[in-house]
C-alpha cells in the first residue's frame, strides 16, 4: 500500500533497467473504429481504395465491415510497444513485418513485447551514453489470432553515461529479408481480386515492369505530427516534448513518414490493393514537423499468384527542412510487398 506523502516518478525504463527475454504485455487493447479511419488518413492522405471504398471492400474480401489501413495497423502496433521506450532517440530498424491477417475496423489489437537483444554503445565524449534494444513485437485480434510479427530496435539512453552493462549482443539472428513463402501465406486466399480488376480501370499487376522507377512529384508538409502519436498509443516523449528530444525539437514518429510513403506509393500505383509485408525499413535520418516530404518508388520484383500477385517495392523519402538547412536529404529507406489484382 502506498503511504499518503509518497512521491513517485512515472516513465520509461533506462538502458540499464532492460534483461534478456523480459516481456511487457500491460498496453491497453485497442478496438479499431471509424473514427481512428479518418484521423489517420487525414493525417496521412492515403488514397487505398480497400481502406476507402466501403462497397468495393465489401465485394473484394467479402466481409460487411471495411479493411483497416495497413499502416493504421502497424503503427498502432508500433505504438503499444513503446511502454518501455518512451525514452527512446530513435529507431534505427524495423524487420520482418508480416501483416499474417487483414484486420477490419471494429478488430481489437493487443500487443506484447519481448526484448531479444541488448548492446551498449560506445562511449562519446560529445554525448550520453546509449544501448540498443532489440524488441520483438507480437500483435494478435480479439480472437488471438496473430496479425503481426516483428522486430524494431529503439536506441535507449543509459541513466549514468559511465554504467557498464556488459551487453554486447550480436543481432546477426534478426532477419534481413523475408521468406517469400511466409508472405505468399499472408495473402487472404478467400479475396477476390478479379472484382477488383472488373470494378476499377488502369493497371493492375499484368501491366506492370519491373525496375519502373517513379518520381512522385506531389510532396506532402508533415502536419499534426503530435495527433498521429496520441492516436496510436505511442508514447515516447521525443515525439510531444521537444525537451526530451537530444535535438531540441520534436521528432516525428516514424511511422508519419513511412504512411506518407505509403500515401505516395498510391499516387503512383492507384490499383494498389493492400500492404502485405515490410522487408525492412530504416530512417536515414529525423524528421520534424513542417518538413517537405518527397518519394522515389522503384518496382524492384513481380511475384506471381494464382491471382493477382505481389510487388516488391522500395520507396526512398527525401526531406526539404522546414527551417532551410538542407533540401533533399534522405530521411527514410523502406522495402515493403505490395499486393495487386
Amino acid at each position: 500500500m502506498l503511504r499518503a506523502s509518497e512521491r513517485i516518478r512515472v516513465g520509461g525504463p533506462y538502458f540499464e533497467d532492460f534483461e534478456p527475454r523480459q516481456v511487457f504485455d500491460d498496453a491497453p487493447a485497442l478496438t479499431l473504429t471509424a473514427g481512428h479511419a479518418a484521423l489517420h488518413q487525414a493525417l496521412t492522405g492515403d488514397r487505398l481504395r480497400l481502406a476507402l471504398d466501403a462497397e468495393l471492400s465489401r465485394s473484394v474480401t467479402g466481409r460487411d465491415v471495411q479493411l483497416a489501413h495497413p499502416n493504421l495497423v502497424c503503427d498502432v502496433a508500433i505504438g503499444q510497444s513503446t511502454g518501455p521506450t518512451q525514452r527512446v532517440l530513435g529507431n534505427l530498424f524495423y524487420r520482418g513485418l508480416v501483416l499474417l491477417r487483414p484486420v477490419f475496423i471494429g478488430d481489437t489489437l493487443r500487443t506484447t513485447t519481448q526484448v531479444v537483444g541488448l548492446r551498449q554503445n560506445r562511449p562519446r565524449e560529445d554525448r550520453p551514453g546509449t544501448g540498443l534494444v532489440v524488441l520483438r513485437i507480437q500483435t494478435v485480434n480479439q480472437r488471438g489470432e496473430p496479425v503481426l510479427d516483428f522486430w524494431r530496435c529503439p536506441m535507449i539512453p543509459l541513466r549514468s553515461s559511465g554504467s557498464q552493462t556488459g551487453h554486447t549482443d550480436s543481432f546477426d539472428h534478426i532477419p534481413q529479408d523475408l521468406d517469400m513463402g511466409d508472405v505468399r501465406a499472408a495473402v487472404p486466399v478467400h479475396w477476390r481480386l478479379e472484382r477488383f480488376r472488373e470494378q476499377i480501370p488502369g493497371e493492375h499487376f499484368a501491366d506492370l515492369a519491373e525496375a519502373t522507377v517513379w518520381e512522385v512529384e506531389g510532396r506532402d508538409t508533415v502536419t499534426a505530427a503530435p495527433e498521429l502519436v496520441r492516436l496510436t498509443l505511442n508514447l515516447a516523449y521525443a515525439h510531444s516534448d521537444a525537451g526530451a528530444s537530444a535535438r531540441g525539437r520534436r521528432l516525428v514518429y516514424g511511422g508519419h513518414t513511412i504512411s506518407l510513403a505509403a500515401s505516395h506509393a498510391t499516387r503512383a500505383l492507384p490499383n494498389l490493393a493492400s500492404i502485405i509485408a515490410w522487408h525492412g525499413c530504416d530512417h536515414l535520418g529525423p524528421v520534424f514537423e513542417g518538413d517537405i516530404l518527397g518519394t522515389e518508388l522503384t518496382l524492384e520484383a513481380k511475384h506471381e499468384l494464382a491471382d493477382g500477385g505481389l510487388l516488391d517495392l522500395h520507396a526512398v523519402v527525401f526531406a526539404d527542412r522546414a527551417d532551410g538547412s538542407a533540401e533533399h536529404e534522405p530521411v527514410l529507406d523502406w522495402r515493403f510487398v505490395g499486393l495487386m489484382a
